[in-house]
């Protein structure tokens, strides 16, 4: 028997039979940013964006055109602010807030991106200003249906008569490139009525070009917190979504037009950005926490954890102290068990598929089709109808191959099937999504219809394979999404990948994606050519270090060093330990010695629950911070003497994006360095993370951005043991 092919909801008739003219995508004007800033710079005029003008015609034609001011402007940065800054890379915190745009989902989106400071430059070039070399010309990069794009804007941006931006603006007046960003992905899907509704899932790949994962809360897998843990502390970023009322597996979020904030502090129907999670160690014992943001800038959760909750007082001082903040700033912390009850699904944007996978190594491969569905041609349909022609869909051979470097058994092999729709039209929302799927069929050798004549001339399969076949995913749900994603665990073996639309005779142009460790794919019927494929490698090493430092834990558990056993934490000279045993790549011009002195610096500062020891949890904090200090250090260390002067000291510490005076730069270099003021990087360490967690706990206590209250025990803990 078929399988019964589902869908969200199915209310359309179906489109009739015939043949018709084939609609393509429209692909986005190309404009040169390099040629027009040059030109305008030579003529010595501000640019201005004739293909997406100031005019009305760039916000939209729909249901916004009624939010807008009667006196709506269109002014650049400068006539906004006297000294506007398009990046400010010393802002420790997120700053953006959403406008009359109801586009939380985009907003959660790029808040996540904020996280990543590589990813970011890739979408937000930085070397881009309002002084030097400024024409009034600014371009973004998007990963648009398969290539990175080049999307160039001028800067006259919608406002009031008051000069406040009307759409996305920032915290802080004079940054403006979340506005300039937003405008951008407005020109590169229409107009701003077209970002009113979507998902976080689409700007999170929009933004990458990465693979999603999405996970419905309601039945997470047992593994959640090892999964949001790798997710956190690997190149991902993460968004989520509140129930609207009625469950639906997936929605497409506009925000304001359902507005309802909830009793509890949501907002229902709303996209959130995931900042961080946080095992902390109550009175009763460990509890996993979440920490999310609401894209506005306000209105939080007012449940356990939230702000003002009780739960805080179960901490020590100094934890409570480093992870609560006391604004009103959109950003909570939740317990992960009301996460998962008040979410609907949490979506995970990773730039390699391996989050899902429990496989060794870092090297995937990457293979990209585009392909279309034509009416009379290549649109067959769904097996669902029942029509006979779900064999004339496209058809792709895939050759999934073994690992043999991979430590895992080799019966099976992670793969990532991405099926993408793009809209025949240049506005993203005039067109509704088709329902899309794929089915995926194994290559049974006793099978009569699938004969090794087929591969080698390449033709497709006849319809009778599939009338005598199971596909392996036998409840493919078909879905009115821009994207279709689903993870297996494949037998070495050739596959078939047959992506359609559920209904016959439905057009579009789409592009299948395929990621694996080894893969060969090509189309069938087709052009006979292979699939070039790409080489992913994940330049994020925590999985080698974490595997180290468990290993590490390992030894010291057998040395009886740690007592605690299943949750393994080390002390101050187990840190010493593996820190002088690491092998540091770049840096041998000088061995590294990490005292026991500074050891214990340094596990008094990260260890938030005053146990004496560091957690695996407190590890990776702590050696996120080393590489990124590792990198400004060798930077800034022009004459590679393995330690920074006074003026070079002052560069590393603006590097890292924090502001702090002469004074107490040079305080530091007397607590911290040699007899001549030199820092080595074992005491440029310990200095930048006292700096930034001493200011963590400032801009988390004071109400004012002037002062702090602490009451003496509060005083003591955050100064003696730190």
């Amino acid at each position: 028997s078929m399988p019964f092919l589902l869908c969200l909801k199915k209310n359309k008739s179906p489109v009739p039979l015939g043949r018709s003219i084939f609609q393509k995508h429209t692909p986005p004007i190309q404009q040169n940013y390099q040629a027009l800033l040059e030109l305008c710079l030579k003529n010595k005029r501000l640019f201005t964006d004739d293909t997406f003008p100031a005019h009305i015609s760039s916000i939209g034609t729909g249901a916004l055109l009624k939010k807008l001011p009667q006196n709506l402007q269109w002014k650049r940065p400068h006539a906004l602010h006297k000294s506007p800054v398009f990046y400010a890379a010393n802002r420790k915190q997120l700053d953006l807030c959403q406008g009359l745009v109801e586009n939380c989902w985009f907003l959660a989106a790029l808040e996540a991106l904020t996280f990543h400071q590589d990813i970011l430059a890739a979408v937000v070039p930085q070397n881009q200003s309002f002084e030097r070399k400024y024409a009034g010309i600014f371009h973004f990069r998007f990963w648009h249906f398969g290539e990175w794009i080049d999307v160039v804007v001028d800067d006259r941006l919608p406002v009031n008569e008051a000069g406040e931006l009307l759409f996305v603006s920032s915290v802080y007046k004079n940054v403006f490139w979340g506005a300039l960003l937003e405008k951008a992905y407005a020109k590169l899907y229409g107009s701003y009525e077209d970002l009113q509704i979507g998902q976080v899932s689409e700007a999170l790949v929009d933004f990458t070009g990465g693979v999603n994962t999405r996970i419905k809360l309601a039945e997470a897998p047992p593994d959640l917190w090892a999964i949001l843990t790798r997710a956190t502390y690997s190149r991902s970023l993460m968004g989520c979504q509140t129930h609207l009322g009625v469950y639906f597996p997936s929605v497409s979020l506009s925000c304001m037009q359902t507005t309802k904030v909830l009793k509890n502090g949501l907002v229902a129907g709303h996209a959130y950005t995931v900042t961080g999670i946080r095992k902390v160690t109550c009175q009763y014992g460990p509890e996993n926490l979440v920490r999310l943001r609401n894209p506005w800038g306000k209105i939080e959760w007012k449940g356990d954890w939230s702000d003002s909750s009780y739960k805080w007082e179960l901490l020590s001082p100094k934890e409570k102290i480093l992870l609560r903040k006391k604004k009103e700033d959109g950003e909570f912390w939740m317990s992960l068990r009301d996460f998962k009850i008040h979410f609907v699904d949490l979506v995970i944007c990773k730039l390699t598929p391996d989050l899902m996978s429990q496989e060794d190594g870092k090297k995937w491969m990457y293979s990209l089709k585009s392909g279309r569905w034509v009416k009379g041609s290549t649109a067959g349909g769904s097996l669902g109808f029942c029509n006979g022609n779900f064999w004339m869909n496209p058809q792709y051979w895939l050759n999934v191959l073994p690992v043999e470097d991979s430590r895992k058994s080799p019966s099976t092999c992670n793969v990532v099937i991405s099926l993408m729709q793009k809209h025949s039209t240049k506005h993203r929302n005039r067109a509704p999504h088709l329902f899309i799927g794929f089915l995926l069929y194994k290559n049974t050798i006793l099978s009569p219809f699938f004969p090794e004549q087929y591969q080698e001339s390449n033709r497709k399969l006849p319809p009778g394979f599939f009338t005598r076949h199971q596909p392996v995913n036998k409840h493919q749900v078909f879905l009115d999404e821009r994207e279709v994603t689903h993870d297996f665990h494949l037998e070495p073996c050739v596959y078939v990948i047959v992506p359609s639309t559920l209904e016959p005779q439905q057009e579009s142009e789409f592009i299948l994606r395929v990621f694996s460790r080894k893969h060969v794919l090509r189309e069938m019927g087709g052009n006979t050519s292979f699939t070039l494929s790409k080489e992913i490698v994940d330049r994020y090493e925590g999985k080698i270090w974490e595997d180290f430092f468990t290993k590490h834990f390992e030894q010291e558990k057998k040395l009886k060093f740690s007592s605690i056993s299943q949750n393994p934490e080390i002390n101050a000279v187990q840190l010493q330990r593996i820190l002088n045993n690491i092998s540091w790549r770049n840096f041998q011009s000088f061995r590294l010695n990490f005292s026991l002195d500074s050891c214990q610096g340094i596990l008094a500062l990260l260890d938030l629950n005053a146990t004496g020891t560091l957690s695996i949890q407190e590890f990776r904090v702590l050696w996120k911070r080393l590489l990124f200090y590792l990198e400004v250090f060798q930077k800034r260390d022009t004459k590679r003497s393995g330690k920074l002067d006074l003026v070079e000291l002052h560069a590393a510490v603006q590097e890292t994006g924090i502001s702090l005076s002469n004074e107490v730069c040079n305080l530091m270099a007397i607590r911290y360095g040699d007899p001549d003021l030199r820092i080595s990087f074992e005491s440029f360490v310990c200095f930048m993370l006292r700096v930034e967690i001493m200011g963590e706990a400032f801009r988390n206590l004071t109400q004012d951005g002037k002062g702090i209250y602490l009451r003496e025990s509060e005083w003591m803990m955050m100064t003696l043991y730190s």
